[in-house]
């Protein structure tokens, strides 16, 4: 294999891309190494060299025209098209994932022709993981020829290759369980025999690239040399923060009771394991509540910007000015404008209000999640409840403020503006009753209900949210500072098996970690019923985990690792189903309306067993050697 180097100038850095002859991600020959003296000789090359691994990230907000990354119980697709990988999901097929089994090519965990370009259709993650982490190994090989530079140049530098390397494995490991940990560039000359790893081992191998990337990172680049050179503009860039989150992330994940089981054969909890990952997020925790890094929890009232940003020239969201940031890990965004085709449209119901024929609608199953703003879960739906203040005749009635900012339900305006006179004044409204104008399983609500928590109301073809003029932008984050509090909850009470666990170094307990995200949204704090054993708080634990990470791409992967995918009722999903008590009145809070026979209807149960909690491996790598092997079932 021969590597052709090329330099790129823009915006005044050189960009140094490594393009490969051969299909192979992992390996190079002997005589590959031919420039590099002059390639990593200084930061501004070396950086030059590594900005490529950050086109390595997919955006699976924007991957395709309409976007599929919620597979778990939480969501479900109109049924006009079924090209998405969320239908084969549905079907227990996880075949899909890959480009063989994708004929639209719409998927982001693969792609048909991954590169490193600025299309946001070239990213796949499967591929590109592999090619960052050979470039990530041939960049930490060279460190000895980065000559011209400073120390704090070359920690920048080595702190970026080691995080990307344990985040690439990361994130292959959560999908596919444990392989093989590649620390090294692969010479092309010898055959593959590395072994796939137990996932623990490999989890040991990224928190030490993870752990020593936090060592040398800064808190923010704008307080570096090079970073003083672009203040402001830093924000995606790899620092302290960002791999101190990874590092307590992988190790949650690596205690948890699925890789606990694939690694151990107990399916319980790693106590060890979590102490270690709630010890990273203390430390990143403490970071930035005494003002050290610039990341804090969006005000409510702002809370939409974690996801969208409109009228602010594309401004990426995730916070940003006097609110602060809390979107502490995002990708590259290559095409502001790109959402407005498809993201900004596949969650508005058609046929009047939008034209598309793909809608993704937030299951019934799923909505109950969202409580009471008292702060008690909905114990069934369909009865009253004195305890919480329940009633199913006013079921959308002092629900968590949580389910108003990202659910549409029956009666919502939907339209802002004017209608057209061929168009009646009924369907500016969410008709999402049984029978009603919103309810179309083909191009509309399936479920009975809506999700706005990544679009505004107004992106419909009459208001025109999305038109190019408005900014529209729109990407959910890999991680925010939210998702740390709430994994800092989940590790200390499997850590420490209690609901007041907490690390050492750290003042708040899990129970304080919950109330902190509560206390944000609105919502009363945990209840003490719910604080007498571990048992009892995780289930509440994992409840506020799915409203406020609700639908940003977590919920397959929780579910997994809980050891629960396969479980009834998460194999369910269903719709709502009622009468209004009386015609819709424009007058009165939505809220406030009264409903009748309300109930569930079960639309699928998906046909999963044990070999669901892993996805296959392509049967082309699997065939490679005997030691890289297939997971089971598949």
């Amino acid at each position: 294999m021969k590597r052709k180097i090329k330099l790129y100038k823009l915006v005044g850095v050189v960009f140094l891309v490594t393009i490969t002859s051969c299909k192979k991600y992992l390996d190079r020959s002997p005589d590959s190494i031919v420039s590099e003296k002059t390639a990593f000789k200084d930061f501004t090359n070396f950086q030059g060299y590594t900005e490529e691994l950050y086109n390595c990230i997919p955006d699976f907000t924007n991957r395709y025209w309409t976007n599929s990354w919620n597979w778990g119980e939480d969501e479900i697709m109109s049924t006009a098209l079924n090209f998405h990988f969320i239908n084969k999901v549905d079907n227990g097929d996880f075949w899909g994932w890959q480009k063989e089994f994708d004929g639209w090519g719409a998927g982001w965990m693969d792609a048909a022709n991954a590169n490193t370009n600025n299309d946001r259709f070239s990213k796949g993650l499967w591929p590109l993981a592999w090619y960052g982490i050979r470039k990530a190994n041939l960049g930490l090989e060279n460190m000895n020829l980065m000559t011209n530079a400073t120390d704090e140049e070359r920690n920048l530098i080595k702190g970026q290759l080691l995080f990307f390397r344990g985040w690439f494995h990361f994130q292959l490991m959560q999908y596919f369980g444990g392989l093989p940990y590649i620390d090294k560039v692969l010479p092309a000359d010898q055959d593959l025999r590395n072994p796939r790893l137990r996932y623990q081992q490999c989890a040991e191998l990224a928190a030490k690239d993870l752990r020593e990337a936090a060592d040398l990172l800064p808190l923010n680049w704008d307080n570096t040399g090079p970073g003083s050179k672009t203040p402001g503009k830093n924000q995606l860039r790899i620092n302290k923060i960002m791999a101190l989150g990874y590092l307590g992330k992988n190790y949650l994940w690596a205690g948890s009771p699925l890789m606990n089981y694939e690694s151990t054969g107990n399916r319980a909890y790693d106590p060890e394991l979590c102490k270690k990952a709630a010890a990273a997020f203390a430390e990143l925790l403490k970071y930035c509540e005494s003002g050290q890094a610039p990341y804090k929890l969006l005000p409510f009232n702002r809370y939409y910007t974690n996801f969208y940003t409109f009228g602010q020239n594309w401004q990426i969201p995730g916070g940003s000015g006097d609110d602060g940031t809390e979107a502490i890990f995002r990708g590259p965004y290559w095409d502001a404008h790109g959402s407005t085709y498809g993201t900004a449209r596949q969650y508005t119901p058609g046929p009047v209000i939008e034209e598309g024929n793909v809608v993704f609608t937030p299951t019934a199953n799923y909505v109950n999640y969202y409580g009471m703003k008292n702060g008690l879960p909905i114990k069934n739906i369909a009865q009253a409840d004195p305890e919480s203040g329940y009633d199913p005749q006013y079921p959308w009635k002092n629900r968590d403020p949580r389910f108003y900012n990202d659910i549409a339900f029956d009666g919502v305006k939907l339209v802002k503006g004017t209608l057209p006179s061929s168009v009646a004044d009924y369907y500016r409204y969410a008709n999402l009753f049984t029978g009603g104008s919103s309810r179309d399983e083909r191009v509309a609500s399936r479920t009975g209900y809506l999700l706005y928590k990544f679009t505004p109301i107004t992106s419909n073809k009459f208001d025109q949210g999305y038109a190019y003029g408005e900014n529209l932008n729109i990407k959910v984050p890999y991680m925010r500072l939210a998702d740390v509090y709430l994994m800092y909850a989940e590790a200390c009470t499997a850590g420490y098996n209690t609901p007041t666990g907490k690390d050492p170094g750290y003042s708040k307990t899990a129970v304080d970690a919950i109330n902190i995200i509560r206390d944000r949204a609105g919502v009363d704090h945990v209840a003490a019923k719910f604080l007498g054993s571990a048992d009892e708080f995780m289930k509440e634990v994992r409840r506020e985990r799915a409203v406020e990470l609700s639908f940003e791409g977590h919920r397959f992967t929780d579910l997994r690792r809980w050891l629960m995918l396969i479980n009834l009722p998460y194999t369910i999903k269903t719709s709502i189903e009622f009468d209004r008590a009386a015609p819709l009145d424009p007058t009165i809070d939505p809220k406030e309306n009264r409903v009748l026979n309300l109930r569930e209807h079960t639309i699928l149960q998906r046909p999963f067993t044990e070999k669901h909690y892993w996805l296959p491996l392509k049967r082309a790598d699997v065939n490679m050697y005997p030691e890289f092997k297939q997971n089971p079932g598949w």
